[in-house]
Parts: C-alpha cells; structure tokens; sequence
C-alpha cells in the first residue's frame, strides 16, 4: 500500500478491497492518535467530554477536520464552509460515484487519484468524496490529498505550498465545478441530475457561462449595471450574473480595528453593502466610452440587485495594493447571525416576497494575520444549530458570542425559507 502499488484482479467477494479499507483506516487512526487527545470538543466550559445528549440520548461529535498538506487552509476553510451549506452539500453527496472497474485501473480511483495517470481526473468526483468524508463521525480527521492533486491538474495557480487566498481559490473551486458538471458526470446528464432534484427548479437557475448547473442555482445572482454619462446624460444598462459579491470596506472605517473599540462608528455589513451600490462618480481612470457622444466621458454608475441567490457570499475585500506591497484591512465590521435583509438593495423590491429578501449567516471564513501570502484561515460554520469553529484538523464547538466577534473575509448567508422570526440588520 505504501509504495502504491495494486493487485488489480480483486476476489469475487472483494476481499483485495477491504484490506485496502483496512490500511486506509490504519494510516488515518496512526496520523491522528496523538492528536486525539487534544481535539475536546467543548459545548462549554462544564462540558468536559465530547459525548453530548441529543434527543434523550448520549451522541458522539461527529464533526471531522481536514489535515494540513503545507500551508492549505485556505482550502480546509472554504471545503468546511461549503460542507455546511445543506443544499449545495446534499447535492454532491447524493451524486453517483464514479467506480472504475476495468483493466489495470479497477480499484485505483478509491484512494489515489494520481493513480489514474494524468488524463482521468475528476474534480467533481474527489469534491464529492470530500464533502461524504465530513460530518460522518467515522474519523476525527480526513486528509483531502486526492482533492488538492486534482486542484494542482486543473488550476495551476494553486501549485505549490504557499499559502493562497481563500477567495480566490473559492471561486477558481465554484467556476471549475460548474464547467465539470456541464458536461455530464459519470456517464449522468447534468440536466438528468438538476431535474431530480426538485428544489432546484428552473425558475431559480442563473446561467453563467453557459447552462446552468447546481453552482448557478444555489449561488448564482444578478446585478444590474447603471451606467450615465455626466455630459449628455445617455444612460446604458447591462446585466452581470455573479457567483459573489467583493465589497469595499469604506475608509472611512479603517482604522477601527476591534468590535470594543470605541473611537468613532461601528462598520457594519449595511456600510459594505451601501458602498457598494451607492451612486458613484468614475474617476479619470475609469472614463465610460459614450455611444452618443463617442468618446470617453465622464460617468456615474451603479449597481442594483436584479436577482439575488439562495445563498449570498459576501467577500469582504480586506487586501488591497500599495505601490510595492498588499496591505490587509484589519477592520472590524459587524454583520448579523439572522434575518439580513437585502430588500433594499433589490432593482423591483416590491415583486419579492415578505421572507424572500432575508438571509441567514451559514459559515464565515477569517483570515489572522497581516498579509495575503501569510497568516492562517479558520471557518466557523452552523451544524444542526450548533456553530463550530473549523481550524484544519481541530473542531471545537463554538458559541454565537465569538462567532459575531470574528473579524469576517467571507460571509455564506442561506435565503430564508420560513418565517423564523422579525429580527432584521
């Protein structure tokens, strides 16, 4: 097994495969069994066991980490995030697993992607595996090694073990899925797929380059882009679909770096969101090529919400370049746990539904530390009612009290599907 090698013809009754099981949990429980004793999963500070009572009945903790492959919690953070997004998640799970079980490759694809050569991967199938590995409770930690060869295959940029911007390889991750899928997986249509699941009805389909997948359907938005020219006053509109908002942190909140901090306004979420679709005038730089006066003129632009998702990713931009290097905006901003409404923000707020506007958090990812190609991400993301703070191969349960304290990069907020209260940002 260590040297990865295989004896292709298996047993009738799959005996080769169930010693392959049988190392494959060997070398996971040896990998972390001097960890074991570090990762308590606290409720609180009474709770000194990792068995909690649910439903009468005394459960294990069945959350599991993602190990660290060399500076890769980048990708642990997003992979948590976007396993705690129920819909999205349950999609791939339930997908058909590719089982290759012909010639010299039978039985490879289970444990080494690499194995199959460099022609045959899929990033669909290794997300998918990924995603069945968590939550199962059957391990404390998962390494995501066949997933991270198949993101060094496909998106070059990730090569390597420098650390990476999460946000950058979330969308890379998103946009590499959604070209997969459209063209069929495992033999499945990918329309064959979407129909089956009902909730992803077509109505609710964003198509970004090209058909619409179960990415665009869940995270897929509109925006419409206003466009005026200051000096004859033509006016040009466009549709954009996105997969994520990146919102400024307006500067006038920078220097404001902790939520107890007490010089000056709080920076909320509605401060990002406000800047970012607030009227504004182009600079020199940015001077809009006028159809009516054809020439470069003057402008104002903005944006308005056309359609929003069901799940709204908020990027905070907190890096930003100066003349030789990239800063962070350590900033502080506030955002709510529940009911952001995002009404306000719509271009026909009165076509929406009461509920249909108002969001609630799922999973934010922080960045600690000072720069982009430094410092370490964490997740915290809710499970079941429980939020739980994602940090490689150590879980803890968490409260709502640190989850608000966290100073956000990346905000997953699921559309509210039922009344659950009034309360509103």
């Amino acid at each position: 097994y260590r040297c990865d090698d295989f004896v292709v013809n298996d047993t009738k009754l799959g005996l080769v495969q169930k010693v392959r099981e049988h190392l494959q949990n060997l070398e996971n429980s040896a990998f972390t069994s001097d960890r074991h004793r570090k990762r308590k999963l606290l409720e609180n500070s009474s709770l000194n066991s990792k068995l909690l009572k649910v439903n009468g009945s005394t459960n294990a903790l069945c959350a599991t980490g993602l190990r660290n492959l060399g500076n890769t919690c980048f990708m642990n953070a997003i992979l948590q995030s976007l396993s705690n997004i129920q819909q999205f998640c349950c999609y791939f799970k339930e997908l058909p697993a590719v089982e290759l079980r012909n010639g010299k490759t039978a039985g490879r694809r289970t444990y080494h992607t690499r194995s199959q050569g460099d022609n045959n991967v899929s990033l669909v199938e290794e997300f998918r595996k990924t995603l069945c590995a968590l939550w199962q409770g059957s391990q404390t930690a998962f390494s995501p090694e066949s997933l991270f060869y198949v993101v060094w295959k496909i998106m070059p940029n990730f090569r390597g073990y420098q650390q990476q911007d999460a946000h950058e390889f979330m969308r890379y991750l998103l946009d590499h899925l959604h070209l997969e899928l459209q063209g069929g997986f495992n033999g499945v249509s990918r329309s064959v797929i979407l129909q089956e699941n009902a909730s992803l009805s077509a109505s609710n389909k964003c198509c970004i380059n090209g058909a619409s997948t179960v990415v665009t359907a869940i995270f897929g938005g509109i925006l419409q882009n206003e466009v005026n020219c200051l000096i004859c006053g033509t006016e040009s509109r466009k549709f954009d679909p996105f997969l994520d908002l990146s919102l400024d942190i307006p500067s006038q909140f920078r220097n404001k770096r902790t939520k107890n901090q007490e010089n000056g306004p709080m920076c909320t979420l509605r401060d990002c969101l406000r800047s970012f679709t607030d009227l504004e005038e182009l600079d020199e730089t940015e001077l809009y090529m006028c159809h009516k006066c054809k020439k470069k003129q003057k402008s104002t632009k903005k944006f308005w919400i056309q359609k929003l998702p069901k799940v709204l990713c908020l990027h905070l931009k907190r890096f930003h370049w100066t003349a030789y290097l990239r800063n962070k905006v350590d900033t502080y901003v506030e955002f709510p746990l529940r009911g952001l409404d995002m009404k306000c923000y719509l271009l026909e707020p009165e076509n929406s539904g009461p509920e249909s506007c108002l969001y609630d958090l799922a999973a934010v990812v922080v960045h600690h530390g000072s720069g982009v190609g430094s410092g370490h991400y964490t997740a915290y993301a809710a499970h079941e009612g429980r939020w739980f703070h994602f940090n490689d191969s150590t879980v803890t349960l968490t409260d709502e009290e640190t989850v608000v304290k966290a100073k956000a990069y990346i905000l997953f907020y699921v559309e509210r599907q039922a009344k659950s209260g009034s309360d509103k940002l």
